[in-house]
């Protein structure tokens, strides 16, 4: 895991710079700076874009209220990654999948998923039709729709 400094903070946009000796981190890893309060609270960045001299543009998950040039970030060596299967059923996590109900909190050990994944095969897409049913007589009838393309459905009352 390599690590660098903060070069500059405009707004959820974080430049991190790392040394040339070191290997940068990849793209959509996840980083994190550590925040001088008094909680040692961190921020997670996703490395978006390489501007080159070692500096990584990256976009912050959350508040970046508090940092500042020449913090240490380091890199995770994955990208971020949320929970997934019957045990997330009914609850409410944030986009780093940390619960954000009031409930027990989630089990560390639970499975989880990156939220960057590799598009399928062309020869692994379904190419069945199904119709999509809106409930709507009028349209199910006269003007069905089909699952997985692009629906414009005006309704009023």
């Amino acid at each position: 895991m390599s690590s660098g400094k903060i070069v500059q903070v405009i707004g959820p946009v974080v430049d991190v710079e790392f040394s040339l000796d070191q290997s940068l981190p990849d793209i959509n890893n996840a980083l994190v700076v550590y925040k001088n309060d008094e909680n040692k609270s961190k921020v997670v960045l996703e490395a978006a874009l390489e501007l080159g001299d070692g500096v990584i543009r990256t976009i912050a998950m959350e508040s970046t209220d508090g940092l500042q040039r020449g913090m240490e970030v380091i890199d995770t060596g994955k990208a971020i990654s949320v929970p997934v299967g019957k045990e997330t059923l009914g609850r409410v996590f944030n986009v780093l999948g940390d619960t954000i109900d009031l409930e027990t909190p989630f089990p560390e050990d639970a499975e989880r998923s990156e939220i960057h994944k590799k598009a399928p095969a062309f020869d692994e897409l379904s190419t069945s039709t199904e119709i999509l049913e809106t409930g709507i007589k009028v349209i199910d009838l006269l003007a069905p729709y089909l699952k997985g393309g692009k629906v414009g459905l005006f309704v009023g009352a």
